[in-house]
């Protein structure tokens, strides 16, 4: 694969969705910036692609903050090369009955879910609208349509997110930057996931949970469809789930 001279920064490079999206996009000749709180917990990816011939950076720094998000995307287009691509991969998906919703936690699950997007999203603007391309994904959940009981605070910040993307499409598709959100509406078969959920099911399909490699391949096919038409939302679920 040629290496291109063009960058992508996932922002949420966790250990599934996130990592899968790295992997995706430096095999495609992209140099890849993943981040997350922790960066060092990155050091096996970075590691993993540097055998392979790709080159991943795995950096910290914490997303809900302004001068944070800044200083990353001035980072990235000085000292790696253009943004080509962000993806905006930052979770916060928690559990917890209204009356047990405090305000802080309330917040926090804002900040982490919706105000984080704004600020990668509106950074990633800044750098692509001058060169007139580029494209911005941002990874919504079931709850970005759809409040269920017990997870008030992140159905809100998922909702929050999904019209961020939705205003962002309209504003900038006209000026040939792609703007999409990818619903995920199944559990992601993680070790969390396997641990905990799956031991509990009386019954199991095959390919009953999404793979993290099939979703960061819908990624890479919304970074690379042609402008004529364009992708706003992606549903990704197993053909059985219930929805």
């Amino acid at each position: 694969m040629t290496q291109k001279n063009q960058s992508v920064l996932v922002v949420g490079a966790g250990d599934a969705i996130g990592s899968a999206i790295v992997r995706k996009f430096a095999r495609e000749g992209y140099t890849v910036v993943g981040v997350r709180r922790n960066g060092e917990k990155l050091t096996p990816l970075v590691e993993e692609m540097a055998k392979e011939g790709h080159t991943v950076h795995g950096w910290s720094c914490d997303a809900r903050k302004e001068e944070a998000i800044e200083e990353l995307f001035q980072r990235i287009e000085t000292e790696i090369a253009p943004l080509e691509a962000v993806i905006f991969n930052v979770g916060a998906n928690v559990r917890m009955p209204i009356l047990e919703t405090s305000s802080r936690k309330f917040y926090k699950i804002w900040e982490m879910a919706c105000f984080s997007g704004f600020l990668t999203g509106r950074e990633a603007a800044k750098y692509m609208q001058p060169r007139g391309r580029g494209t911005i994904l941002f990874t919504g959940a079931t709850a970005s349509t759809k409040g269920s009981a017990n997870f008030a605070a992140f159905a809100m910040a998922k909702h929050g997110l999904r019209a961020l993307a939705q205003s962002m499409a309209r504003e900038l598709g006209p000026q040939n930057i792609h703007v999409a959100h990818l619903i995920v509406d199944a559990a992601v078969d993680t070790p969390w996931i396997r641990e905990n959920i799956l031991p509990g099911l009386n019954s199991r399909k095959p390919d009953d949970i999404v793979e993290p490699d099939s979703i960061a391949e819908s990624y890479l096919y919304l970074h690379n469809q042609k402008r004529d038409a364009w992708t706003f939302e992606l549903d990704l679920r197993p053909y059985c789930e219930k929805w």
